[in-house]
């Protein structure tokens, strides 16, 4: 619980303070202890002894919050203590500390400048007053070593830990990331499959709705119900499809994985947009001349033809023709609608109908499969739509 006024980062640096404060107080009793009941390493405290003995403890509750000035303040202390010939022993433990949390936390040149430094000065010190002083002096020296290296070895496996668990953090950001990709580009293809599914149906409804109309009005006395029948059944026919290709679609978001999307359209499915075509009034020309292609090219391709075919049909008029051809050369498909009827308006808002998703659909299609599509007005009259799909040097 975040104590109030407080941030996440005050409350650390309150509690390290306090950790490191009582920390200090019972190596300050323990020296007491040492200095009362050890002799013969130095003369027994007087009050000045004690007062620098007791005050070197006091930095070390900041030893993790400022490490290097806390030990600077430790010899201070330590240093005139030591100079006075007060008991040797009862400052090791803080003055250990304080080398190990230098070492801890700080940069490893930094650990080696310092230990040098500290050694130098004792070695020289103490052989100074003579080889027994000195050798003494070394003994203390390997204690020296061994706090310094402990220190360095905690560091390097905090920051293999830390680095460990940074690794392990951003593999998981970045599986997060890709499911969220997966999401969205698993939305974006049921978008489409149903932009397709239901604009070409519904074209087709209403075409073939209209041609029913047109009979029932063109000579109400004398009702040709063969053709009545005919536009019903071929609006039969579409909503039956149009069902199909939905529930086969909406299964993908029930399902728990892929397995269930159940077969692709494919280039084998041309035949029957061309005939739903033709019911719709339009004469369509097909030419395929490679029926194999990968799954995911002959879906593109399908879905490409299904909304060129839509919008021919929605925008093309009266006695429409549209061709519809496709050729494998080389390593991609070359797919090309054109029809001889009126252009597709422009994109963009009009008055009474919101802008359409077809050119875009189609396009993100054909990128999907790593090709291109070019669609615009043709020279001569009408409306071509024409994409390169590779099938990386499939058959």
């Amino acid at each position: 619980m975040l104590v109030p006024g407080l941030g996440r980062r005050d409350v650390s640096a309150a509690r390290t303070l306090r950790e490191d404060t009582l920390l200090a107080a019972a190596v300050a009793v323990a020296a007491v202890v040492i200095a009362l009941t050890t002799s013969g390493n130095g003369r027994h405290p007087d009050a000045l002894g004690w007062a620098l003995l007791l005050a070197a403890h006091i930095p070390s509750a900041f030893r993790r919050r400022a490490p290097l000035r806390a030990f600077l303040g430790l010899v201070v202390c330590v240093a005139p203590y030591h100079a006075l010939d007060y008991n040797h022993t009862a400052p090791m433990i803080v003055s250990m500390t304080a080398l190990y949390t230098i070492a801890a936390t700080g940069r490893t040149l930094r650990t080696l400048f310092l230990g040098a430094g500290v050694l130098g000065i004792m070695l020289g010190v103490k052989f100074a007053e003579g080889m027994t002083e000195g050798k003494e002096a070394l003994r203390i020296s390997g204690w020296i070593v061994a706090f310094l290296l402990v220190g360095v070895i905690v560091r390097v496996h905090r920051q293999y830990v830390s680095s460990v668990v940074e690794r392990a953090e951003r593999a998981e950001r970045t599986r997060e990331e890709e499911a969220r990709r997966r999401v969205a580009e698993e939305r974006l293809r049921v978008a489409r499959d149903l932009h397709d599914l239901l604009a070409h149906s519904i074209t087709l409804v209403g075409v073939q709705t209209s041609v029913a109309a047109h009979v029932l009005q063109a000579d109400p006395d004398r009702l040709d119900r063969a053709a009545v029948a005919k536009a019903l059944d071929d609006i039969a026919e579409t909503c039956r499809t149009a069902r199909g290709e939905l529930r086969a679609t909406l299964e993908v978001l029930r399902a728990g994985s892929d397995d269930s999307r159940g077969p692709l359209p494919g280039l084998d499915g041309l035949p029957d947009l061309a005939e739903a075509a033709r019911t719709a009034g339009a004469t369509v020309d097909l030419s395929v001349e490679n029926m194999e292609a990968p799954p995911a090219v002959g879906a593109a391709a399908y879905r490409i033809v299904q909304e060129a075919l839509t919008n021919a049909v929605r925008h093309g008029g009266p006695g429409l023709t549209v061709r519809v051809g496709i050729r494998s050369r080389g390593d991609a498909l070359h797919l090309r609608v054109a029809d001889d009827g009126a252009p597709p308006p422009p994109p963009g808002p009009e008055p009474d109908r919101p802008p359409g998703f077809g050119l875009l659909g189609m396009r993100e299609r054909a990128r999907s499969v790593g090709g291109t599509l070019d669609a615009g007005p043709r020279a001569q009259g009408g409306f071509e739509v024409a994409a390169v799909l590779p099938t990386g040097g499939h058959p």
